[in-house]
């Protein structure tokens, strides 16, 4: 059994995050198995297995080829962080695939362990297979809080070092963890240091590097940014607020140096002397401030003036008699925590006064505290305020009373009763005009002593203003195609009100699309959505300022929003596809069509320029109006149809374009009349023997017509004829075909002259040709001179006006016996000169053999025989000009 005990280690490395399929490492070949390239046994051995020995956790990340012994990475992806992170000092035992992990710094490594059973038993063995996972830059530093917090003593030296206790967290390891931290703005005063302990942490510390004063700033707020040694780094950041706590480093301190008071001996006890009031620029108890009188206060001036330590206070505690010093001379100290004493001198000069002043006794019927009266603003007109009683002391004097101070107050003796006066308003109090009021009611005497009483009336606000926008009507812009949730303006509505009744909060009105948001606190209008010009060009609609009162009271502005056009629509052709129907020889520069072109866009976006692609040196189009016209007239007969490119352009920067495909076609008018290429000319003939029998074709007079449709259709007619018996011959309308109608006899010998008109069916009047049809009825052509000669005398023929009728089959007629007696007389006068004809004409044939080839160059026309036979359109007919008789 000592090969079964065989095991073996291999050792791979991948980084982490690698997608599926890749290879990690080739254990046959590493093992240098058979299969690997290793000499091959004798016998045939059976193939090797490689098997998983158990699936644990870390067999999930791997895929073992059974046959070649590859292992490729699984569709599970490696994560380093997580799977060593959670399997933190895991280890694998027997054939369980585990993790284990190294938290040493030297290593940091994370290891998958996997055992593979290698068969069969002649290779078994166990394989120990250790995959290092390697760390790659995948995660970014993170700070457990987004808002750190430090408090530095104001009075901080130089350096002073504070450790910021929450630093920053990067599941990676190595350089591709936390290296190093900033701070975004350090104000001048601070600055970071990094330490770094024996187990690799890195803390940050917050040094200062600048003197710090509380009283000048107590808070900077900054950003600590965290940065890792990956490439690229990765960053992560938190609000950092340094507060500077405050230290006793003020002392309170007196506006003036010495008031001065004066007071009337008869004044009551516990009359209102003086205030005086001292600052500390400290916090809490570093700003607390006691008041006391200097030891140099004699004590019958601390008898007389009592003086509140706390608020600084001083009222007179005596009477004031005869024997009381007429000057004191108070001085008084502001004791702070471990500070030098403020010192303030007040000198009160006391007034003696001979006899009593008169009393003022009020008696309050709206709320009053501390002499201060509370009015509603919304309160009417004549609300009573208080009742003041005049009471002369020695009760022999005179004794008047007013109110001294502005304000819509009046005093006025209360009827019927005597000394009694009331206080009341005299128009509606307004928050917003006015909050306090000073009056005073003033008594004297006849011998001219005064006293007064001071009243102070604090009004109370109430909900009696709506919200006010800056302006009732918002106009706004905003361009199309803009990102979403784009800012469009800050709504601003103010509350003359105080307090939550001042407070505004926005709201859309029930017109508003509900892709427009507006925030209720900020006043800030978004759109969330883009905007299409070409859709929707103008919005308007209502928004509301709501106040907090009670109950609320709102105001409505209009915003009305344009949105600005882009050029984001390229030209678009009503057709894409323009056909457009023309007769030939149109004028030049007529309009032939009107090409339809639009662009959604605005202005000068929308402004199209029209331009021919090809074919411009014959056509032009009209921008303006998008006219297409064609600079010369136009031939259908040289070309029937045009295709044409035109694009159009708009006026935006970039330009866009589109562009669309015409197509001309050319209406055949009947501008050309038939064509007749045969016979070639007026001058040739044909010999046609007598003996031919009724009903056989002759020859065929042949035309074309360069127009198309009917006025392209042809007809043959014969309008003229001359010939011993010229009835003898008919023409087919359609075809053209000439054939004898009758019999051939001996008097019928001679040269007949058929006039042919070709005429077409062109609307609306047709147009037609004429060509003279040459027929020599004889045995044979004996003199060929004395035809020529006959073909040119003018022919005396009369014309026919007659159309011809193409749906009317000709019928051949047959010849009667009352016809017989005409036909024996032109026999007999025919037979008379047939002998002196046929002898000259031998002559003349047998003079002109040896010109024969030459005159077949000189005159085709003759040469070519005028016989049905002949199949007219194997032959190339030219056309030729061939005059009208």
């Amino acid at each position: 059994f000592a090969s079964y005990s065989r095991a073996t280690e291999l050792f791979y490395s991948l980084n982490e995050g690698l997608p599926a399929g890749v290879l990690i490492g080739s254990l046959a070949h590493d093992l240098r198995l058979p299969t690997a390239g290793g000499q091959r046994p004798a016998a045939p051995q059976p193939p090797l297995s490689f098997t998983l020995a158990s699936r644990g956790l870390g067999g999930q990340y791997v895929r073992l080829d059974n046959r070649s012994g590859e292992l490729h990475t699984s569709a599970v992806e490696i994560d380093r962080e997580a799977l060593c992170m959670e399997s933190s000092g895991a280890t694998a035992f027997g054939g369980a695939a585990a993790v284990a992990s190294s938290s040493s710094s030297s290593s940091e490594s994370c290891l998958l362990l996997l055992d593979v059973l290698v068969l069969p038993q002649e290779y078994f063995r166990l394989v120990k297979v250790k995959i290092a996972i390697r760390d790659v830059n995948d995660n970014a530093p993170r700070f457990p809080v987004p808002h750190i917090r430090l408090s530095v003593p104001e009075n901080a030296p130089v350096n002073t070092r504070l450790a910021i206790e929450h630093p920053a967290l990067d599941p990676d390891v190595g350089t591709n963890g936390v290296q190093t931290y900033r701070l975004q703005d350090n104000y001048g005063v601070f600055t970071l240091d990094v330490e770094e302990n024996e187990s690799g942490e890195r803390t940050p510390y917050l040094i200062v590097m600048g003197a710090l004063d509380r009283e000048t700033r107590e808070e900077y707020v900054t950003v600590i940014v965290a940065e890792d040694g990956g490439t690229p780094p990765l960053v992560g950041s938190a609000t950092l607020t340094i507060g500077v706590s405050d230290i006793n480093d003020n002392c309170p301190q007196f506006s003036d140096s010495q008031l001065n008071v004066t007071l009337y001996g008869n004044s009551s006890l516990g009359t209102h002397v003086v205030t005086v009031h001292a600052v500390d620029m400290d916090l809490g108890s570093n700003a607390q401030i006691t008041y006391s009188y200097s030891q140099k206060v004699p004590q019958p001036s601390r008898d007389l003036f009592h003086l509140d330590e706390s608020t600084g206070t001083i009222t007179l505690s005596s009477k004031v008699d005869g024997d009381t010093p007429r000057l004191h001379r108070l001085i008084i100290l502001g004791n702070g925590p471990g500070c030098i004493p403020a010192v303030i001198t007040v000198l009160v000069t006391i007034i003696k006064v001979m006899m009593r002043p008169p009393e003022v006794v009020p008696r309050f019927i709206a709320n009053e505290a501390e002499g201060v009266v509370y009015l509603k603003e919304l309160e009417p007109i004549n609300t009573p305020i208080a009742f003041f009683t005049i009471k002369d002391p020695d009760e022999k004097y005179k004794v008047n009373c007013y109110l001294d101070g502005d304000g819509p107050f009046r005093l006025s003796p209360y009827k019927p009763y005597n000394n009694e006066y009331l206080l009341e308003t005299t128009k509606p109090l307004d928050y917003e005009t006015q909050q306090l009021y000073e009056i005073s009611v003033v008594a004297w005497n006849s011998e001219g002593f005064h006293v007064n009483k001071i009243i102070k009336v604090q009004v109370l606000d109430d909900n009696d203003n709506s919200p006010v926008f800056s302006q009732p009507l918002i106009e706004l812009s905003i361009e199309e195609n803009n990102v979403p949730n784009a800012f469009l303006t800050k709504l601003h509505a103010t509350d003359a009100d105080s307090g939550e009744r001042g407070q505004v909060s926005y709201f859309l009105g029930p017109d508003a699309p509900s892709y427009f948001s507006l925030d209720k606190t900020t006043g800030v209008l978004t759109v969330s959505t883009q905007l299409d010009r070409e859709e929707k060009e103008k919005y308007r609609y209502t928004v509301k300022a709501v106040d907090s009162g009670f109950p609320p009271r709102e105001s409505i502005a209009t915003v009305a929003i344009t949105v600005l056009d882009k050029n984001d629509n390229s030209p678009r052709f009503i057709n894409k596809d323009f056909s457009f129907f023309v007769p030939e020889n149109f004028p030049g520069f007529g309009e032939i069509g009107v090409i339809s072109v639009t662009d959604a866009d605005a202005g000068q976006n929308g402004w199209v320029a029209l331009s021919v692609l090809n074919g411009s040196d014959i056509f032009v189009i009209d921008t303006g109006k998008g006219v297409l016209r064609a600079k010369v007239s136009l031939d259908r007969e040289q070309q029937s149809s045009y295709v044409l490119w035109i694009e159009a352009v708009d006026g935006g920067d970039p330009a866009l374009s589109s562009t669309a495909k015409i197509t001309i076609l050319l209406l055949d008018i009947n501008d050309n009349p038939p064509l007749v290429l045969f016979p070639q000319s007026n001058m040739s003939y044909l010999l046609v023997l007598p003996s031919t029998l009724p009903g056989s074709p002759i020859t065929e007079v042949y035309a074309v017509d360069k127009d198309t449709g009917m006025n392209a259709v042809i007809a043959y007619s014969i309008i003229g004829r001359r010939g011993p018996r010229p009835e003898s011959f008919r023409i087919d309308p359609k075809t053209g075909n000439i054939t004898l109608e009758e019999s051939l006899m001996q008097n019928d010998y001679g040269l007949y002259r058929l006039l042919v008109k070709v005429s077409d069916h062109g609307y609306p009047e047709p147009l037609h040709s004429t060509v003279m049809v040459n027929l020599f009825v004889n045995d044979t052509v004996s003199n060929e001179s004395y035809i020529e000669s006959l073909l040119r005398r003018e022919p005396d023929i009369s014309i026919e006006e007659k159309q011809p009728q193409i749906s009317i089959e000709p019928t051949h007629k047959k010849m009667e016996s009352a016809s017989c007696m005409p036909t024996l007389v032109a026999l007999s006068i025919i037979s008379l000169g047939s002998i002196a004809l046929v002898t000259g004409m031998g002559i003349y044939i047998c003079l002109r053999k040896g010109k024969k080839h030459h005159r077949a160059d000189e005159n085709l026309e003759v040469q070519i025989p005028l016989n049905g036979r002949i199949n007219l359109h194997m032959l190339e007919k030219k056309p030729v000009e061939i005059s009208n008789i």
